[in-house]
């Protein structure tokens, strides 16, 4: 992260994690509240996306200032120069991402983008369905999963670069077929306590990321990580209604913990696993 300058009596009243997910190499993650930071000019050697989720964010980019409040996307291209610096008393909370060159333009390939490196047309835009995304990447990651965020990453990568791109598509994107899905749901099935991100999973089945993952919600009307969150339920299912214990159960299926099966098997099934447990265990 870069190195900031702190006004005395701000300190306890802000915090950072940068940090990176061992399955996204090439993905550096940030979520932080500043209230007296100022960051000087600097730069990065891949892209920046950032957007504010609290507050109000003073960039100062070579064009002038602009200020980003919560759903306003910063999408800065690599080697652009930028400072930033709270636009309110109370400060600011952003997630910002930090993509690489390599993974940006392999995006870009599959989705039948321009040759060359990728570039973001504007670099501040107002979009809530792309902040959205950003924060569910930050927030699948923080929990371990590397397949949905990395699912969304491109995602939501794939989204800007199309309307937010230098230039308009030129080339056809690339595919996969109903074949490398199936593959790919066989995979998930047998690594369902360990699956693979999506670009391991489109490697293993000889496919690119993207192209997988629409062949993907093409023959199963979802997306791989969601796919195996209700097939981890199922499964989850069948062990409860034999009379193994949630807690045993939700580590058996790839869930963090017990609380994060409650989650998704009451909001799936509609009761939680333990009183599933106890009605279908007791017959």
């Amino acid at each position: 992260m870069e190195r900031a300058t702190t006004p005395r009596g701000t300190a306890g009243r802000e915090w950072a994690r940068h940090w990176r997910h061992e399955e996204l190499p090439d993905l550096d993650l940030l979520l932080a509240r500043y209230v007296g930071h100022t960051f000087p000019r600097h730069s990065h050697e891949g892209y920046l996306l950032a957007t504010v989720v609290r507050g109000v964010e003073d960039m100062g980019l070579t064009g002038g200032r602009v200020l980003l409040r919560p759903g306003d996307i910063a999408v800065l291209n690599p080697e652009v120069p930028h400072e930033a610096r709270t636009g309110d008393p109370e400060g600011w909370a952003y997630i910002a991402l930090y993509p690489s060159l390599g993974l940006v333009s392999g995006v870009a390939d599959e989705i039948g983008a321009p040759r060359g490196t990728p570039s973001f047309r504007d670099p501040v835009t107002a979009d809530p369905a792309a902040s959205a995304l950003l924060r569910r990447v930050y927030e699948t990651a923080d929990a371990g999963d590397a397949l949905a965020a990395d699912t969304l990453l491109r995602t939501v990568i794939g989204r800007l670069l199309r309307t937010n791109g230098g230039a308009p598509p030129g080339r056809a994107p690339l595919l996969a077929g109903p074949s490398a899905a199936a593959r790919a749901r066989e995979l998930l099935a047998e690594r369902m306590a360990e699956p693979p991100s999506l670009e391991r999973l489109a490697r293993e089945v000889g496919a690119a990321p993207f192209a997988l993952l629409r062949a993907f919600k093409a023959a199963y009307g979802m997306p791989p990580h969601t796919w195996l969150t209700d097939a981890r339920v199922r499964r989850a299912q069948r062990l409860l209604a034999l009379g193994e214990r949630p807690a045993d159960v939700a580590v058996a299926v790839g869930f963090t913990d017990q609380p994060h099966l409650n989650r998704h098997f009451t909001r799936i099934v509609g009761v939680p696993p333990g009183a599933y447990r106890k009605e279908r265990a007791g017959r």
